[in-house]
């Protein structure tokens, strides 16, 4: 069991990542993606065209926009995660209102690309460290929850909106450029996090129960339990098997650490699940 110091300094480090996280998406915003009229992916780009339609800046539109979004992940998705959701965006509202707009370069294809790359690892750090850029993370999070349906389909569905929505409100070549930078990105966060949605967790403990309530706790997931045997000790065993979303797998990894710092467990690419993907 690790102690409440650990604990508290595992939070601070990654309090610490989320305010690194949140600056470098501001600053690949601000220098790059706002001044070439190229759009961002989720609510940051929605964000950004409705800074285009009403008198406020982008900063304190992502910032609204997140508060209904936050209320949703607080009751449906997980009230750690949602919280440090929650503050990477007022973060990165903060930055995005103390760093000034202002162009690096006039080529556009550099600052979908250059954009792209540097909001991407501040997105994708987060993920790491169990948050998420906040928005339609979310969402998307919330309705593969209640259909059962891939993540990476309301992922694709959402951000398609926003390409389209870029090519009526600016022109159909900021469209295509927007679309450059969210492929980029994409490829960054799977470079940093995980490419999969979806991975299987198989953890070989001496601790099922301990370990299965603990999970239950923290991640609403199903577990199934595999009897095993040691084969080097002949000791009895269990093999819990979960299958859990890329944002759920910093949770995972923090209650192994505090419930069975032994245990083995291996973690692999899921290519598709069939059945209900959520605990009853």
């Amino acid at each position: 069991m690790i102690t409440s110091n650990t604990t508290l300094t595992q939070e601070i480090k990654k309090v610490a990542v989320i305010i690194v996280g949140a600056f470098i998406m501001a600053i690949g915003l601000n220098l790059f993606l706002i001044p070439a009229n190229v759009l961002a992916s989720g609510a940051t780009g929605i964000a950004q065209l409705f800074a285009e339609l009403l008198p406020l800046s982008t900063g304190m539109l992502l910032f609204f926009i997140n508060i209904p979004i936050a209320v949703l992940g607080w009751m449906q998705v997980g009230k750690l995660f949602t919280f440090y959701s929650f503050l990477h965006v007022a973060l990165q509202t903060f930055f995005l209102e103390t760093i000034p707009v202002q162009p690096l370069s006039e080529d556009i294809l550099l600052n979908g690309v250059f954009g792209g790359v540097i909001t991407a690892v501040g997105a994708g750090t987060a993920l790491k460290w169990g948050a998420s850029a906040g928005g339609l993370d979310i969402v998307a999070l919330v309705l593969a929850r209640v259909s059962d349906r891939p993540v990476g389909t309301y992922f694709f569905i959402l951000n398609g909106m926003i390409v389209l929505a870029a090519g009526l409100l600016f022109d159909w070549e900021s469209a295509l450029y927007t679309l450059v930078s969210l492929y980029v990105s994409s490829r960054v966060i799977d470079t940093i996090h995980t490419r999969h949605v979806k991975v299987t967790a198989f953890i070989v403990t001496k601790k099922p129960d301990e370990l299965r309530d603990a999970i239950h706790k923290h991640i609403t997931r199903g577990i199934t339990r595999m009897p095993a045997k040691g084969g080097y000790d002949a000791s009895d065993k269990e093999v819990l098997m979960i299958v859990i979303t890329r944002y759920e797998l910093f949770a995972l990894q923090q209650v192994m650490e505090e419930v069975d710092e032994n245990a083995f467990t291996n973690i692999v690419n899921t290519a598709g699940i069939h059945g209900l993907f959520r605990k009853d």
